[in-house]
């Protein structure tokens, strides 16, 4: 199962609102949702914090500042496994 991971910081509205339509997503969709908060790890906060909301998707940087449910859709459908139906697919 592809992993999405949320990087948030307390207080912060882009954040909670890019949360919200990432779960949105996984119901539909199904994945792995981490949600780290930067705000007490030095090393994350200078990584994520100009970006925030961060949103990865198996590890790549996929979206920050805002999340477009479409796209979040899109793009982790692209990296899902075919299911069976599909590899038995004609030529």
């Amino acid at each position: 199962m592809i992993a999405v991971t949320v990087y948030t910081a307390h207080s912060c509205a882009l954040c909670a609102r890019a949360l919200e339509i990432v779960r949105e997503v996984r119901a539909e969709v199904g994945f792995e949702l981490a949600v780290v908060e930067v705000d007490d790890d030095p090393v994350l906060e200078a990584r994520y914090r100009e970006h925030l909301p961060v949103v990865e998707i198996g590890g790549e940087r996929a979206f920050t500042y805002f999340v477009d449910a479409s796209a979040l859709r899109d793009r982790v459908r692209a990296v899902l496994p075919a299911g069976p139906d599909e590899s038995l697919a004609e030529s």
